[in-house]
C-alpha cells in the first residue's frame, strides 16, 4: 500500500510557566486539558471521533499514571478512545507527533491528538536510600524496644529529600548534567560566554515582539486555575535583557569559567501542547483546513556527552533521503536547550572538518541564517517543558510558515541521554 500524506490541521498551548520554587497550579493533566478543550471545541469533529490519543510526557506523576488517557477521558473522548504516553526525554513531544504520522500514513488511523505536557514544578522528591533503608527496619520492627532501637539510628540529614528533576538532568552513564554537555560544545566550537549571552537576549526580545505582534494568537490559549486565576502568557520573558545584565550572572554547572548560566539556558517551566493530525481522507471527509503537511521524520543517537548534536546528527541524513540542502529550508525551529549549544549546532554544519569526518559530507553542510532560525524566540526566553517542547516547536513552525508564507520548514532537537529528532513540514 503506497504511504499516505499526513497533515497537521490545527494546534494549540498553555502559557508556559516558569517554576519558582513551589509547585504550580497544574498537573500534567491539568495543563493537557486546559488546552485541549478549547482546541476541540474549535474544530468542526466531535472529539469521540478521534481515532486515538498520543502523549508525550517525561516525569508522570503517581496520581496520572498514562496521562495521555487520563487526559483523553478528561476531555470527553470516550471511554473507547485507544491513549498511551511516549517518552524520549527532551523529544517525548515530538515523538507523539511522529507516531501519530506514521499510524496515519500507513493507514493506521485517520484523525489522532498528539501531544505533550510537562508540570516540572511537581516533579517527585525522592528519599535518600538511607531514608529507605531505615524506614524498612522501621517496618521490619518488633516490639517497642526493638522499634525504638530503630527509630534513633536516622540521622537527620538522612531525611533531607533529592529532588527527582536534578537527578532526571544528570545523564546516569556520563554522570554529567545537562548543562555540563553544553559546555563540552562550547569549548570544542569556540562559542564563547558574550555569544551565549547575545544569542539569549535575542531571544527574550524576539519572543516579545512576536507576542506583541500577535504572531502567538490562537496558538497559546488562557489556562484557568481552581482558584479562578487566568494564565494568558509565558511568563519568563524579559524583553529588557540585556547582554551587560547577562554578564553579571555566574556559570552555574562548571564554575568559575564555564560558559551556561541561567541567562542562557532554558527555562525551568510548565507547559502542555496539542496537534491535531489527519490524513487526506480525514481533511475531506470533515471539511479540514491543514496549516502544514509533514513530509518526513529522523531520529539519530550520539554519544550522550555532546547530546546537544543531536539536531545536527538527524536533521543532516533527514534532508540528504529527501535531496535538500540547508539552503531549502525556508524556516527552522531548534529547541533551545543552551545558547551554547544551539551555537555550537550552527558552527558544526559549517566544519568542514567535522562535516567530513562525523557527518560523512564531501563539504560543509551550510550556514543557516539567523532570520530563518526561532523567529519568534524559544525555550530560553519561554521556557523547556521537558515533554512538551518537541511539540511546541512543529507547531509553532507551522503556524510561523503560515504566517509568513513560506513554504518548507524543519523542526529538530536534542535530546537528553544522546539523541536528536527532526520532522519537515511543507505549505499544504
Amino acid at each position: 500500500m503506497s504511504e499516505r500524506d499526513v497533515f497537521l490541521i490545527d494546534g494549540a498551548r498553555t502559557p508556559f510557566l516558569k517554576v519558582r520554587g513551589r509547585r504550580g497550579p497544574f498537573t500534567p493533566v491539568d495543563l493537557a486539558v486546559q488546552c485541549g478543550r478549547p482546541l476541540l471545541a474549535r474544530q468542526p469533529v466531535a472529539p469521540k471521533v478521534y481515532d486515538m490519543v498520543i502523549l508525550g510526557c517525561v516525569n508522570v506523576i503517581a496520581d496520572e499514571m498514562n496521562p495521555a488517557r487520563v487526559a483523553a477521558l478528561r476531555l470527553g473522548m470516550g471511554a473507547e478512545m485507544v491513549a498511551f504516553t511516549v517518552q524520549i526525554n527532551c523529544g517525548s513531544g515530538m515523538q507523539s507527533i511522529d507516531t501519530a504520522f506514521r499510524y496515519i500514513r500507513e493507514g493506521r488511523g485517520d484523525l489522532i491528538l498528539a501531544g505533550g505536557t510537562e508540570a516540572l514544578s511537581h516533579a517527585p522528591m525522592i528519599l535518600r536510600d538511607e531514608a529507605v533503608d531505615w524506614l524498612a527496619g522501621m517496618q521490619r520492627s518488633s516490639g517497642p524496644l526493638a522499634t525504638a532501637h530503630s527509630a534513633v539510628q536516622i540521622r537527620p540529614r538522612d531525611l533531607k529529600p533529592v529532588i527527582g528533576l536534578e537527578r532526571g538532568l544528570t545523564d546516569p552513564i556520563t554522570d554529567l548534567g545537562m548543562g555540563q554537555t553544553a559546555e563540552i560544545l562550547a569549548y570544542h566550537f569556540g562559542i564563547t560566554r558574550e555569544m551565549a549571552d547575545a544569542y539569549a537576549v535575542e531571544s527574550h526580545k524576539r519572543l516579545a515582539a512576536a507576542r506583541e505582534a500577535g504572531a502567538l494568537e490562537g496558538e497559546v490559549l488562557p489556562a484557568f486555575d481552581r482558584e479562578g486565576k487566568v494564565y494568558r502568557h509565558d511568563d519568563g520573558v524579559r524583553p529588557d535583557s540585556t547582554p551587560e545584565a547577562l554578564a553579571k550572572l555566574k556559570p552555574v554547572f562548571e564554575k568559575p569559567y564555564g560558559q551556561v548560566t541561567a541567562g542562557n539556558a532554558s527555562q525551568v517551566t510548565d507547559g502542555a501542547c496539542w496537534c491535531i493530525l489527519a490524513s487526506a481522507e480525514a481533511v475531506e471527509r470533515h471539511g479540514l483546513k491543514p496549516i502544514a503537511r509533514i513530509t518526513d521524520s529522523e531520529w539519530a543517537a550520539l554519544d550522550p556527552a555532546v547530546m546537544g548534536l543531536g539536531p545536527v546528527m538527524s536533521v543532516t541524513p533527514l534532508l540528504q533521503r529527501q535531496k535538500l540542502g540547508a539552503s531549502d529550508i525556508d524556516l527552522w525551529e531548534i529547541n533551545e536547550a543552551f545558547a551554547a549549544q544551539v551555537l555550537a549546532c550552527l558552527e558544526a554544519w559549517q566544519d568542514a572538518e567535522f562535516c567530513e569526518r562525523v557527518l560523512g559530507l564531501d563539504a560543509p553542510f551550510g550556514a543557516i541564517p539567523r532570520d530563518r532560525l526561532n523567529i519568534h524566540g524559544g525555550a530560553i526566553s519561554l521556557g523547556h517543558p521537558v515533554g512538551t517542547s518537541g511539540n511546541r516547536i512543529v507547531l509553532h513552525l507551522a503556524n510561523a510558515m503560515a504566517r509568513t508564507g513560506r513554504k518548507r520548514g524543519v523542526a529538530s532537537e536534542c535530546i537528553g541521554g544522546g539523541q536528536g529528532g527532526a520532522l519537515i513540514l511543507e505549505a499544504p
